[in-house]
């Protein structure tokens, strides 16, 4: 690291058997810095659906997206099956609307979406997407779900939570799962219209994002108290879609699966992942949770440069 070799790593910090076991920042930052995770967040927003379905506050994750928001029907794009869009196509990234923040020519790609007043709106409104001929339809992919990171999905999330919880996503989280770990700080972006970002850019302590993938690695409790349901972390974090441009890897409800390789051995994982690197990752097979904080924003190799800090270093000095 002081070598040079990673670039712009901001902090590392690894937790093992429920103890913090290493904690170094490389940015001349300290522990109270925030660190902007951008979609980690989402990760978050899953934590947060959960919560919500748990006190009974949201149907389930077949709750159609549309009657949430009766005001802000489409105006452009009409299409029945719009009405057929649920919470679990926004959690999956498996909509049928045409978005895809890794296209620069998608209607939906995100960047769009920071120039509207309602990002709401700019969600309903995409159009139904299309299958080029070398794209596998939804009936023809693993988990009948075809994968497209769509962070407008997300952001709809918030506001659906909103109306769900007649709460403001910050105070409902605040209230229902950061005071509940210890989490007392916290940076929300929000849009125009004050709606908050659920879909990326979330502040958080190097620490309590720490907390955050304890949490699911201990299925959901915290300290002996239940925060959220041990069934919804199961679920959370099973795969329910495949994602096609990414060797082995799976997403589940806004968690990234996949094996990483240490030398010959394989070490499965679930991981919160954001623009710059930034990773939370958890092991269950190692009782592990390790934090990689990184501002190489849209920068190329930044996922593979974390990924490497991971496999030769952090995983191989436990499965040597």
């Amino acid at each position: 690291m002081r070598g040079g070799e990673f670039k712009k790593i901001g902090s590392i910090l690894i937790a093992r058997h429920g103890k913090l076991v290493y904690e170094n920042y490389f940015d001349g930052s300290d522990p109270t810095t925030l660190r902007d995770t951008r979609s980690a967040t989402k990760s978050v927003t899953d934590i947060l659906v959960g919560i919500a379905i748990e006190k009974g506050l949201l149907s389930g994750v077949d709750a159609p997206i549309l009657p949430f928001f009766p005001d802000q029907q489409p105006l452009q794009n009409p299409d029945p099956r719009k009405s057929k869009i649920t919470v679990e196509d926004f959690l999956t990234m498996s909509s049928l609307l045409e978005c895809d923040d890794s296209n620069n020519f998608s209607r939906g790609n995100e960047e769009r979406m920071y120039i509207m007043e309602d990002w709401i709106r700019f969600t309903l409104d995409l159009p139904i997407k299309g299958f080029a001929p070398w794209q596998k339809k939804p009936n023809e992919s693993p988990y009948g779900r075809s994968f497209s990171y769509c962070t407008a999905g997300v952001t709809t999330l918030g506001g659906v939570l909103d109306r769900a919880t007649k709460t403001p996503v910050p105070e409902f989280a605040m209230k229902n799962l950061f005071a509940p770990l210890g989490i007392e700080k916290v940076a929300w972006a929000y849009s125009s219209q004050g709606l908050a970002q659920t879909g990326g850019g979330l502040g958080f302590q190097s620490r309590d994002l720490l907390k955050l993938g304890q949490l699911y690695l201990n299925g959901g409790a915290w300290n002996g108290s239940r925060i959220v349901s041990e069934r919804w972390v199961k679920t959370s974090t099973e795969p329910h879609v495949r994602v096609e441009n990414q060797p082995d890897t799976e997403y589940g409800y806004l968690w990234w699966l996949k094996s990483f390789k240490a030398g010959e051995k394989s070490c499965p994982a679930f991981f919160m992942s954001g623009n710059g690197g930034n990773k939370v990752a958890v092991f269950p097979g190692l009782d592990m949770v390790v934090v990689l904080t990184s501002t190489n924003y849209k920068t190329p190799g930044m996922h593979e440069q974390t990924e490497k800090l991971l496999t030769d270093y952090i995983l191989t000095s436990l499965t040597q």
